[in-house]
């Protein structure tokens, strides 16, 4: 089983930048077993892929969206994954969760994701 645990979410303004943290338990294999993956929900809206990246961490996938302005990356000696969001827009405003999968390869869809975090607002005005 995995546990995870999102932080660094808040109010920030349009442009700003805002680092996401992800931390996990494990309980059966290592965090550098499991690939992991960002999304995001916004309000009235289903649940959207932000960005992946596969389990040792050299290869990643964006959404068009952020293509450019987000960066996924991982520690998996701190059994942490990370979300740094760079010249953030009012439309980037959601709940963001994290996501471990029990593939090794980046993963693009939700419903190959076997764990979830709790998720983070993280809200930006205009």
């Amino acid at each position: 089983q995995v546990q995870l645990v999102e932080s660094g979410g808040g109010l920030v303004q349009a442009g700003d930048s805002l680092r996401l943290s992800c931390t996990a338990s494990t309980s059966r294999y290592r965090f550098s077993d499991y690939a992991m993956g960002w999304f995001r929900q916004a309000p009235g809206k289903e649940r959207e892929f932000v960005g992946g990246i596969n389990s040792n961490g050299d290869n990643t996938h964006y959404a068009e969206s952020v293509k450019g302005r987000f960066t996924v990356s991982r520690d998996n000696a701190e059994n942490t994954v990370y979300l740094q969001m760079n010249s953030l827009k009012p439309e980037d405003t959601a709940v963001y969760y994290c996501a471990a999968s029990d593939y090794t390869i980046v993963i693009l869809t939700a419903d190959q994701y076997n764990y979830w975090g709790q998720g983070t607002q993280v809200t930006v005005s205009s």
